[in-house]
C-alpha cells in the first residue's frame, strides 16, 4: 500500500514499492517507503553522528564556522532533493544517497585516506567508497537479525557507483580501480547481491554525485576565503567566478566582505544547479527512458553538467588545489594528521589488544590481512577528536594540528 501524499515520479525515477529489494528480506513499512527508511537507518547510525567531528579541510578546533563532514553532507542533502524533485527523480532515494555518500571516510578529511591507503597497501589498500559500503553492510552493528543496516539494493548500487560504472562490458575495472582493481569490500558484497557493477547508477545516485561536485565548489571557496587563505579578487583568475563577481560588483557596489562572499557561493550554487537541470532534461529527452533501468543502460553519465560548466568546475577545482589544499597551512595540519594515524596504525596492528573489546573479538593474530583491515576500519571510523585523544593516551607527544 502505497502512503497518503506520495509525491509524483517520472517513469525513468526509482521506484520505492518495485524496490529490488533488501538482502535479508524484512515485512513492508506501512508508514515509509523503502527509500525513506533506508534514509532513518543511516541518520540513526552512529558513522552519520561521527561526521560531525571528522574533518572537511579544516580540523574541528580551527573554527566553529568552518564546514565538517555533516555539515558538508547535509548541504549536499538538500543540492540533491533540488535537483531529484526538478527532474522528476525519488527525492528520497537521492536524500538517502546524499546522506550516506561519506561514511567511508577517515579523520582528518582526505590526508587521512591517503594515510590508510598507504598503511594497508600490502592488504588490498584504502578506499573511502568500499569503506561506506563496509560501514552499511558490516560494521554498523545495531540490528538483532542481522550487521549492517540491510539497505536496499537502490541504495547500495547508488553508493558503489554513484560516480559511474565500476567494470567495463568485459568485466575490466573502470575509472580510478583501471590500475589497482576495484576493491576487495566490493566485489565480496556484489558476491552476495550483484549490484550490476557494469552499468551507471541511477539518476537519483547521478544526483546526488554531481550535488556532491557543486557542494564542495561553493562551501570550498567561501571556507578558504574565510579562512584567509586567498583573497575574494584572486578568485577573478576562474573566468566563471569573475563573471560572478562583476555581477556583484555591479549590482552592490561597496558590498562588505561577508556579504560579498555569500553572494558569490550562492550564485555558483544556483548558477550551477540551473544547468544540471537544463542539461538533464537535454540528455532525458534525448535518451527517452521509460524506467530507471533506461537511465542505468544509458552508456553515459544522463544528470550532468553542460561541457562549459564542466570546465568550469575543473577550473575552480584547480584553483582550490593549488590555493586552498596545498596552501602551506594545510599542508602542515595535513603532515601532522599523517603522523597521528600512521602512529596509531602501527601501534595496534603491533599490540590490537590496545583497541576496545569489541574491536580485538575473535581476531587470530596470525592472520596479518585481516589484523591489518580490522585496525583500518577502527581507525577509519575515529573522529579527528577521538584520534587525537587516542594518540595522546599511547603516545608521550600529540602534534598540535594547528
Amino acid at each position: 500500500m502505497r502512503p497518503f501524499g506520495e509525491r509524483w515520479r517520472a517513469p525513468y525515477a526509482c521506484d520505492p514499492w518495485a524496490s529490488r529489494g533488501r538482502l535479508f528480506p524484512e515485512p513492508v513499512s506501512p508508514t515509509r517507503s523503502e527509500f525513506q527508511r533506508d534514509r532513518d537507518r543511516i541518520i540513526h547510525s552512529s558513522a552519520f553522528r561521527r561526521l560531525k567531528h571528522k574533518t572537511q579541510v579544516f580540523v574541528y578546533h580551527e573554527g566553529d564556522h568552518f564546514r565538517t563532514r555533516l555539515t558538508h553532507t547535509i548541504e549536499v542533502s538538500q543540492i540533491a532533493r533540488a535537483l531529484a524533485r526538478s527532474l522528476g527523480l525519488d527525492e528520497d532515494l537521492a536524500e538517502t544517497l546524499a546522506l550516506s555518500h561519506d561514511l567511508g571516510h577517515t579523520p582528518f578529511g582526505h590526508t587521512g585516506e591517503d594515510t590508510l591507503d598507504e598503511c594497508m597497501a600490502g592488504f588490498g589498500g584504502f578506499d573511502h567508497n568500499a569503506q561506506a559500503l563496509r560501514v552499511v553492510t558490516r560494521l554498523e552493528r545495531r540490528y538483532a537479525d542481522y550487521d549492517g543496516l540491510n539497505l536496499t539494493w537502490e541504495t547500495l548500487e547508488g553508493l558503489v557507483k554513484h560516480n559511474g560504472p565500476l567494470l567495463d562490458v568485459d568485466g575490466n575495472p573502470t575509472l580510478k580501480y583501471a590500475e589497482r582493481g576495484v576493491p576487495l569490500a566490493i566485489l565480496e558484497y556484489n558476491a552476495l547481491q550483484d549490484l550490476q557493477l557494469a552499468t551507471y547508477a541511477s539518476g537519483e545516485a547521478q544526483a546526488a554525485a554531481i550535488a556532491d561536485d557543486i557542494a564542495y565548489d561553493a562551501h570550498d571557496i567561501d571556507d578558504g576565503l574565510r579562512a584567509g587563505l586567498f583573497r575574494i579578487d584572486e578568485l577573478r583568475a576562474v573566468p566563471f567566478l569573475d563573471e560572478l563577481l562583476r555581477e556583484i560588483d555591479d549590482r552592490y557596489p561597496g558590498l562588505e566582505l561577508s556579504r560579498r562572499i555569500h553572494e558569490l557561493t550562492r550564485r555558483v550554487i544556483t548558477r550551477f544547479v540551473e544547468n544540471v537541470l537544463a542539461e538533464g532534461d537535454r540528455r532525458i529527452a534525448a535518451l527517452n527512458p521509460s524506467s530507471a533501468d533506461d537511465i542505468r543502460q544509458a552508456g553515459r553519465t544522463v544528470i550532468c553538467f553542460c561541457d562549459g560548466i564542466t570546465k568550469a568546475d575543473a577550473e575552480i577545482k584547480r584553483f582550490l588545489y593549488a590555493h586552498m589544499y596545498r596552501h602551506p597551512k594545510v599542508m602542515k595540519v595535513r603532515a601532522e594528521a599523517d603522523d597521528v594515524l600512521r602512529d596509531l596504525f602501527r601501534k595496534f596492528k603491533a599490540e590490537p589488544d590496545l583497541m576496545p573489546e569489541e574491536w580485538r573479538a575473535d581476531l587470530p593474530k596470525d592472520d596479518e590481512p585481516r589484523l591489518a583491515r580490522r585496525v583500518a576500519d577502527y581507525i577509519a571510523g575515529m573522529t579527528d577528536r577521538y584520534a587525537i585523544l587516542e594518540h595522546q593516551r599511547l603516545f608521550d607527544v600529540t602534534p598540535d594540528l594547528r
